[in-house]
């Protein structure tokens, strides 16, 4: 099996994950403003306790987005600079497929919509369904979007059905009544611990990419990296 590591700051939480024989080491730091400084010191943490070199993985995965435009673009860079400097590919992951897998394990749902806040109003939303439980093969019913609280509407279930994300917490109001909505599991967030489950699939599909061609997955638009964001680069490509 391969060993992966995995890097996700798309919310306040940060955390880092590796994966290796089926086995998840996982580290994690709280507070939006400290993700450029504690992912790196978590990702060193991870490999000495593993024995590990970054070399030694075999792919490096992070949460593409949505999320947070510095949090994204901070795991992009930090994923860049670290598979630059060991030679590995990168796998990117839609943080929203990590919250859906962490609904199924806590509920055993199969039918599950993740809906993460946005701000300004808005909320980031998808829809999956896990179509093959032996090959952990997920479908995504709806791909992730953004829109106003009021307008995310799931597809009928065919299975158990669970909702999750933090989005239900800031706007309970407009999820209100809305039966489907009944008993969201609003803690869970995006987690590099699920990210390394993950890619492991999709690095054997073949859903990598080189260091430079990385992208974030932005529904909003905006585009460059800051000064502040150059330098987390740097110092991951100096790291590695």
């Amino acid at each position: 099996m391969p060993i992966i590591l995995a890097i996700e700051t798309s919310s306040e939480l940060a955390s880092c994950a590796l994966i290796r024989d089926g086995a998840v080491l996982a580290r994690e730091s709280s507070g939006v403003r400290t993700h450029s400084q504690s992912i790196l010191p978590m990702v060193q943490e991870l490999l000495a306790e593993a024995g590990l070199t970054l070399a030694e993985c075999d792919a490096l995965a992070f949460g593409a987005g949505p999320g947070s435009f510095t949090g994204v673009r901070t795991a992009c860079g930090i994923a860049q600079g670290l598979a630059f400097g060991a030679k590995l590919p990168v796998v990117p992951l839609i943080t929203l497929a990590a919250m859906a897998l962490a609904c199924h394990q806590q509920t055993g749902a199969t039918d599950i919509v993740t809906v993460l806040d946005a701000r300004m109003g808005e909320v980031y939303w998808a829809q999956y369904r896990l179509a093959d439980h032996l090959a952990d093969r997920w479908q995504t019913l709806s791909e992730p979007a953004l829109c106003a609280p009021g307008a995310v509407e799931p597809l009928p279930a065919s299975g158990p059905f669970a909702a999750c994300g933090n989005g239900f917490a800031a706007y309970p109001e407009a999820f209100a009544g809305r039966g489907w909505a009944a008993g969201a599991h609003a803690d869970i967030m995006p987690h590099a611990r699920e990210l390394a489950q993950l890619a492991g699939a999709a690095l054997a599909a073949g859903a990598t990419v080189g260091a430079a061609d990385a992208q974030p997955l932005y529904l909003r638009n905006k585009i460059a990296f800051t000064s502040a964001e150059r330098l987390v680069i740097n110092a991951a490509k100096a790291a590695a």
